[in-house]
């Protein structure tokens, strides 16, 4: 008899669990603000972003001159500017504020100025200098406009140092101009650009946000639609912690193992981004990730009142997220108190693992740390949301307890009126 009860216990939980499993996915379907942020935010959002980083290098920025040396050196320089592929001279302003006002209207995105003293100097030997403007609005620009300065600059020290060296052969000017040669080889960004650089990050980091965003959303439509306002409706379904856990967790996980699955292949592949991560280790990476953020954001979903408190929660968080997690920001130059913080959320480990993964190749053996992180932060997480359910079945029951405990006490209030009117009915 015990053995048979048992397993009809063991039969029952998995028949609840799976009826929480259905009534989930009923609920995503039927709930618009759900099904946006589960299915078409994870498909729009990262095309999005993929199609505005994917031109990883610009060419042509519009530039602004203001030549007040007007010789032969500083108009070689302005030729050679031109003559670059990443910036075009488009205007010679005769002063800088003419200049500014260039940039303001956004005709150019930046201004070299030569000085007057710019020729004379270098007929002196001394040393000069060409001072170099930039909108820092993008990056980008920025980068173009500079680096192409700083090439050009580096190209005239080298012809006036054969000039001066008095050399007489090739081999010499090298040796002076060059005593030890260097390369750039970019290792994991081979174009340089900024889409590789930052898209895995955001990736991963979308896919935490959403995911979090549509339980939260859930959750405030449970609070709306249960009549004690509680994000655990009174059903015999839902009598047992471990029972609604798994159930929603079957739901979540399969949903996101396909957005997972579309968003770090198909998405990197579609726009051509650096991916060398190996299948087996990108399923290590991806199931403790999002086993992590459905139970973080089930714990996040108690403070979760109303539906829109959910957005105004987690929008908030997404770009300190996004720096926190060490890729658009030195992970060794963020503060030992805002690293602290960052280990609270799945995305700071998951970004790192999977940027080590798809951009340099790292194997299981060379992310095996975050990977163990996230299943911890994956226990954790699951225990607080038992926790946050248990408190939720507890509070639901007090109150239906306290209902009909006053539902009684009225019927017996009434029963007690009738049993006294009919005794003074008699007594007349």
């Amino acid at each position: 008899m015990k053995t048979t009860g048992f397993w009809n216990r063991i039969s029952e939980g998995l028949h609840d669990a799976c009826h929480v499993w259905a009534q989930e996915m009923r609920n995503v379907v039927k709930d618009e603000g759900v099904l946006i942020f589960f299915i078409i935010v994870p498909l729009a959002y990262p095309l999005l972003y993929s199609w505005i980083y994917n031109n990883e290098v610009v060419r042509e920025v519009p530039v602004a001159v203001v030549d007040d040396s007007r010789s032969s050196q500083s108009r070689e320089f302005v030729r050679r500017c031109d003559a670059s592929p990443e910036v075009m001279i488009k205007h010679h302003a005769a002063d800088m504020e003419e200049a500014r006002a260039l940039v303001g209207h956004q005709d150019v995105k930046g201004i070299y100025y030569i000085p007057a003293d710019f020729s004379t100097r270098l007929a002196r030997m001394e040393q000069t200098s060409v001072s170099v403007y930039c909108d820092m609005s993008l990056m980008l620009t920025y980068k173009a406009i500079f680096q192409t300065a700083t090439a050009v600059s580096q190209e005239m020290n080298r012809a006036i140092q054969i000039k001066l060296s008095g050399n007489y052969t090739d081999r010499e000017d090298d040796i002076t101009t060059m005593p030890l040669k260097s390369e750039d080889v970019p290792m994991f960004n081979p174009t340089g650009g900024y889409g590789n650089f930052i898209l895995p990050g955001v990736l991963m980091l979308i896919i935490q946000q959403t995911l979090v965003l549509g339980i939260g959303l859930a959750a405030g439509t449970a609070r709306e639609t249960n009549r004690f306002r509680e994000l655990i409706p009174i059903s015999r379904h839902y009598r047992g912690v471990l029972r609604i856990v798994t159930g929603k967790t079957m739901c979540y996980l399969m949903i996101y193992s396909v957005v997972s699955t579309y968003v770090t292949l198909v998405i990197p592949r579609l726009f051509g981004f650096v991916d060398m991560v190996q299948a087996d280790t990108l399923t290590a990476i991806m199931l403790p990730y999002l086993l992590a953020c459905i139970f973080f954001g089930m714990t996040v979903s108690c403070l979760i009142r109303y539906r829109e408190n959910v957005m105004l929660i987690v929008i908030f968080c997404s770009v300190p997220l996004l720096f926190m997690s060490g890729v658009s920001w030195p992970q060794s130059n963020i503060p030992g108190v805002w690293q602290g913080v960052s280990w609270l959320f799945p995305s700071t480990f998951g970004v790192r693992a999977f940027v080590r993964a798809s951009m340099m190749g790292a194997t299981f053996s060379d992310i095996a740390t975050e990977c163990r992180i996230m299943w911890i932060q994956a226990a954790v997480y699951f225990i607080t949301a038992c926790a946050v359910y248990r408190y939720q079945i507890s509070l639901s029951r007090r109150k239906l307890l306290d209902q009909l405990s006053h539902i009684r006490h009225k019927r017996e209030v009434r029963r007690r009126l009738k049993a006294a009117r009919q005794v003074a009915g008699r007594s007349k």
